[in-house]
């Protein structure tokens, strides 16, 4: 996590396109340039033509990585791409996505967004099987696993309506696998997507006049010119080839807990969840929030820009003025080059400046998404107060994130946690702000639910403790503990 920013990081985005007689690696460029806020440590892109697979990967954003020249020799017409976040898998070109690997049936690729639970379990398998790793990813393990025939890795009867190897290995695979996955699979002539049966994480298709696309977010398609048709189902396989778009059930659904943190943070605020803008919830979640904790001010402000949907809708619920008292440097959080230990402590600076005219002696209700381990919280309010605010109210549009993630978020330990740690009375102290309240959880789901239109259901497990899925103690480990399974699980 760098000292610049106080959220959690998606760990993945993914892509895949089947469209014949287009440049797909190309296409897939743009569409990872467009989820580029999902991941910004390493990215890779791997084709096909029928016959073979070529692939480029490395360290960096995907404007660094990819060039006319790296780009060229990925011939094909179907694609997957990545772009990758790390927590305990390790900054390293080794761990950077997708996989590809040679099987029985011809060269595989895999891309992956999420984590999974059992990977220390299933590493152990894998190794004792003779199976070489060369990375520290639960991505590698599931490419492994999909390249070995379903009865090599359980006991299980498996449904095969199909004659299509992949599906009974992608199959066999959601059945061995625990956690949160999102992946896209190239073959030498598909492409395959599948999504866990609770659809931890999200993923979606969309068409094209000369095939599919499959992305994290919607915000990918348009970016190519595809059109959404609808997301991936949760337990859902899908396979994309030359007789069109065909879904197979890889494992019963379980009950949907697509990451309530999408609303909040990570999702782009013009990609589709659940068939509504993400911009349109964060709005709604913004009006709740003033609605459960008013207060006098003469402005609010946003903390750009993930927070300005909301800021906009608390200005909208209150009749507040809304206005910019933040501008954004919106490059200082891509640079590779880290300051020096004088611009370290001053490093909120860096990023953000206030806008001195539209603060003078005004109170200001600062609306921010979320505070996790609140360490720009308190320089952000003094950046306001040297900007000539008299008073700092700070509204948050979610609740207090008390508990790790352990589903492809890198909240993985209660001790990064300011709010497992403080009261909201003690935070307001930390930070300086002259008060200080959340959005409620009844108040979060009710604003999705009532924007999106239906009663779907979300994880909440970081703001809960309640998880959808079962979670080995293990990884409830501490940061001491923790360094013991360094290398052995992460996306």
């Amino acid at each position: 996590m760098t000292y610049l920013e106080d959220k959690p990081r998606e760990e993945c985005g993914v892509f895949g396109i089947y469209a014949p007689g287009r440049d797909v690696a190309r296409l897939t460029f743009f569409g990872l340039y467009a989820l580029q806020h999902r991941g910004q440590e390493g990215a890779g892109i791997a084709t096909a033509d029928g016959q073979r697979a070529y692939i480029h990967k490395d360290m960096g954003l995907v404007s660094q990585i990819f060039n006319e020249r790296n780009l060229a020799p990925l011939v094909g017409h179907l694609a997957i791409g990545h772009n990758r976040y790390s927590t305990t898998g390790g900054v390293h070109l080794r761990n950077v996505q997708p996989y590809l690997i040679e099987t029985v049936h011809g060269p595989m690729a895999l891309a992956h967004n999420g984590n999974l639970t059992n990977a220390l379990i299933l590493r152990q398998l894998l190794l004792q099987r003779g199976v070489g790793l060369t990375s520290t990813s639960d991505t590698e393990m599931m490419a492994q696993i999909l390249a070995s025939p379903a009865a090599n890795w359980d006991q299980m009867t498996l449904p095969d309506d199909t004659d299509d190897q992949w599906i009974s290995h992608i199959r066999a695979l959601m059945h061995l696998v625990d956690g949160a996955y999102s992946i896209v699979i190239l073959t030498r002539n598909a492409i395959y997507a599948a999504r866990d049966p609770h659809g931890l994480r999200p993923l979606c298709v969309g068409t094209l006049p000369e095939g599919y696309v499959i992305a994290s977010e919607s915000c990918a398609l348009s970016t190519i010119g595809a059109d959404y048709l609808r997301y991936v189902e949760p337990g859902e396989i899908l396979r994309i080839n030359h007789d069109g778009l065909a879904s197979f059930e890889g494992k019963a659904p379980q009950k949907r807990s697509l990451c309530s943190f999408e609303y909040v943070y990570f999702a782009r605020p013009d990609s589709l969840l659940d068939g509504q803008m993400v911009h349109k919830v964060r709005q709604g979640m913004g009006r709740q929030l003033a609605r459960e904790a008013p207060t006098e001010a003469d402005i609010v402000i946003g903390v750009p820009d993930s927070a300005t949907p909301a800021a906009i809708g608390y200005s909208q619920e209150s009749k507040i003025a809304f206005s910019e008292g933040l501008t954004k440097n919106r490059y200082i959080g891509r640079t590779f080059i880290q300051p020096d230990e004088i611009l370290r402590q001053e490093s909120i600076t860096l990023k953000y400046n206030a806008l001195t005219s539209n603060l003078e002696g005004k109170r200001v209700v600062l609306v921010d998404d979320s505070i996790v381990r609140g360490n720009t919280a308190r320089p952000l309010v003094q950046l306001l107060r040297d900007g000539g605010a008299s008073e700092v109210h700070m509204r948050v549009s979610s609740p207090p994130v008390k508990h790790p993630c352990f589903m492809g978020v890198d909240m993985a330990t209660y001790n990064e946690l300011i709010a497992h740690r403080l009261d909201v009375e003690e935070i307001r102290a930390q930070i300086g702000a002259d008060s200080l309240a959340y959005l409620s959880l009844e108040g979060m789901l009710g604003a999705i639910r009532e924007t999106v239109g239906f009663p779907n259901t979300y994880c909440t497990a970081c703001f809960s403790g309640s998880y959808p899925i079962p979670i080995p103690e293990w990884l409830f480990a501490t940061e001491r503990d923790k360094f013991i399974f360094e290398g052995v699980w992460g996306g």
